[in-house]
């Protein structure tokens, strides 16, 4: 499901009215612990946050035209989602915030590779969102991307 909009708050007021207040708190989360250098847009309908030109000149592999991804979050059919590139391509963020989420939580986590999936904009775990986004610097994910692309690509 794509959110319509070009801007966050575009995108927010585009939702469906009992998942904005959590879409906004999720928002000011991620900006509220966002590591400098991140840029903050919009891409395929969510609300992301990207290693800007600036930093990165390559892009994206996928379409150099692009900033590096590496965060986002949208409100889909049946949930909110969550996606973070850095639990993906790291297997130790990834086991820290599976046992995280254990201690914050009282839901099961419902994951995929990347993608967090909240059925309950009630149960979403900021705090510990904030703790995730803090974590990892544009310069080390730029690391981390190049060496798993780079890899891949030989």
């Amino acid at each position: 499901m794509r959110t319509e909009g070009t801007t966050p708050e575009q995108v927010i007021a585009n939702c469906p009215e009992d998942r904005q207040d959590a879409m906004i708190k999720l928002r000011k989360t991620i900006l509220d612990n966002l590591p400098e250098g991140f840029k903050e847009g919009i891409g395929y309908g969510m609300i992301g946050y990207a290693v800007p030109h600036s930093l990165y000149p390559a892009g994206y592999h996928c379409d150099p035209k692009l900033p590096l991804p590496f965060m986002s979050f949208a409100s889909q059919k049946n949930f909110i989602a969550f996606y973070h590139m850095g639990m993906y391509a790291d297997p130790e963020l990834l086991n820290w915030f599976q046992t995280e989420y254990a201690k914050a939580s009282k839901t099961k986590l419902d994951m995929g590779k990347s993608c967090v999936r909240f059925k309950k904009p009630d149960q979403i775990p900021f705090e510990l969102i904030g703790q995730l986004v803090s974590k990892v610097k544009p310069e080390e994910w730029i690391e981390t991307y190049e060496r798993i692309y780079k890899s891949k690509s030989k």
